[in-house]
């Protein structure tokens, strides 16, 4: 839309990344009158998709797996009917994820608990056994802390408190000390570095089982149609309810007057009002320059000075004439949305290079995604594939990634080609590279080409992904988006969270919308 059609409305909601879009959703559900403002011309922030390389070839800009909303009611429940009603729809893949090993073998991740242990059991029996054990510790415990802390509600519960033991742990010595062979350290550690927090990190404990059970549960969960598909659904829902979505209309401006927040201002000047809320996803630091001085609230002022860039991120987005397979040690081939390769020294070597501006060459941890093994109309006369990776967000040495990104996009299809079949010249019909620098280019959030919202440091000197809380010190205004708690990936959280938080604060029961 191009023009503001209601000038006032109930609430104002600042970006249209599948959060604050979930936001919207259900305040609109709830009979409140929404306005979406989104600065570039399409809705989506990361979880996008598009025509990266060729005509008819889709990619997922950023974000890809949709593995870890599935356990948020919004989709476990379907509470907003995207999938009875707006025609959302997911493939649960199966391998979840094929690491490749040396000499041709591999280690294959299946959508079942007993093929996966005894895919481990080929290199050792006692690893079989613990990763039973500890898969059903967490189905009939900590599945459950999980939720609670996805919405802030964790007690003093024995299997809470059993959770939140784990968590204080590091991903990297959880892995060391539960398992005995390399291989099951390879792949714990590997699920355990997903979302790109540093291993040895305090605080990551949690990590490598409860990602991996999520494969385990619902494999690669591939949108149908691209990771847009989600945005596209909930702006469809939110047209019914009567909300709008403004695209070309950055917000420059939150407006506040006798002690709460009441509009936005766009950066041509036009102005809408908020009777009841301002929800906003803009990053900490964007928005607290989005306040006259006097009026930005304290917890917002602390929060931009506690906050951080995360672990930037580097792309290869390739246009395929067909799908790559991974080799097994059995000699035949296998097809898989998802693959792996990187093990856990060459792992700690790229988080510290992330620092030191060293790009690992050796053995970087790589996230491999053909999509179209999955959802092969994305790509009419071929298929897609990505390559991901962690990367410093500024080189050593004078290098710029203008100059050097081409170098090391090619240096990771090289590696990943020595381990799958189809990433040769004869089947690569296109290339495209994002580097850090160009992810931040792409969304104002993604500083230090972090994609993940970044990282906040505690009183304590601990860090945590997300802003621990929805609700600011300015009455009116509510915070969702990657910045806030649990953080960053295709959650959900954060916008359903800041959902109940303003329903909360206008007098409505969530319960009457969420269920």
């Amino acid at each position: 839309m191009s023009s503001f059609d209601e000038p006032t409305v109930d609430v104002v909601v600042v970006g249209a990344g599948h959060n604050s879009l979930i936001t919207a959703a259900y305040l609109a559900k709830a009979g409140l009158e929404v306005a979406v403002l989104e600065a570039k011309d399409i809705i989506g922030g990361n979880t996008v998709t598009e025509e990266l390389t060729l005509p008819g070839w889709q990619h997922d800009s950023c974000s890809s797996a949709h593995a870890v909303i599935q356990n948020n009611p919004v989709i476990r429940d379907d509470e907003l009917g995207l999938i009875a009603d707006y025609g959302l729809r997911y493939v649960y893949t199966d391998p979840a994820a094929v690491l490749p090993l040396d000499e041709g073998d591999a280690v294959v991740l299946h959508r079942s608990v007993e093929r996966t242990a005894d895919e481990i059991a080929r290199f050792s029996a006692k690893d079989a056994q613990r990763f039973t054990t500890l898969v059903d510790e967490w189905d009939k415990e900590l599945r459950y802390a999980h939720r609670r802390w996805n919405t802030g509600e964790l007690t003093d519960a024995p299997g809470d408190l059993k959770y939140e033991e784990l968590c204080r742990r590091s991903a990297y010595d959880v892995v060391h000390e539960e398992f005995e062979h390399p291989v099951t350290r390879r792949l714990f550690l590997w699920m355990g570095f997903a979302n790109f927090q540093p291993p040895k990190r305090p605080g990551t404990g949690l990590l490598p089982i409860s990602i991996l059970k999520g494969r385990l549960d619902y494999g690669w969960a591939t949108p149908v149609g691209g990771s847009g598909a989600l945005p596209a659904a909930l702006a469809k829902l939110l047209l019914d309810h009567g909300g709008q979505i403004f695209t070309n209309a950055g917000v420059s401006e939150i407006l506040a007057s006798h002690g709460r927040a009441d509009g936005v201002r766009t950066h041509d000047g036009r102005i809408v009002r908020a009777r009841k809320a301002v929800v906003s996803s803009a990053h900490v630091r964007t928005m607290a320059a989005m306040f006259e001085a006097s009026a930005c609230p304290p917890d917002l002022v602390k929060a931009a000075e506690n906050w951080r860039p995360g672990i930037g991120l580097f792309a290869v987005h390739a246009a395929l004439h067909k799908d790559i397979t991974y080799r097994l040690g059995d000699g035949s081939e296998v097809y898989s949305t998802s693959g792996g390769l990187g093990g856990p020294e060459g792992t700690l070597r790229q988080v510290e290079g992330c620092h030191s501006g060293e790009p690992e060459f050796d053995d970087p941890w790589m996230l491999l995604v053909s999509s179209t093994v999955a959802d092969p109309d994305r790509a009419a006369t071929g298929a897609t594939f990505k390559i991901l990776t962690a990367a410093p967000a500024e080189l050593a040495g004078g290098r710029s990634w203008e100059e050097f990104g081409p170098q090391y996009a090619q240096h990771l299809l090289t590696l990943a080609g020595r381990h799958v079949q189809g990433l040769d010249s004869n089947n690569i019909a296109a290339i495209r590279h994002e580097t850090p620098t160009s992810l931040a280019t792409r969304s104002p959030s993604n500083i230090g080409g972090s994609c993940h919202g970044g990282e906040f440091v505690t009183a304590d000197g601990g860090v945590v992904p997300g802003l621990q809380q929805w609700a600011s010190s300015l009455d009116g205004l509510f915070y969702t988006g990657s910045m806030a708690h649990p953080g960053g990936s295709v959650s959900g959280w954060p916008g359903r969270n800041a959902a109940r938080a303003v329903l909360s604060a206008v007098g409505i029961d969530p319960v009457t919308v969420m269920s």
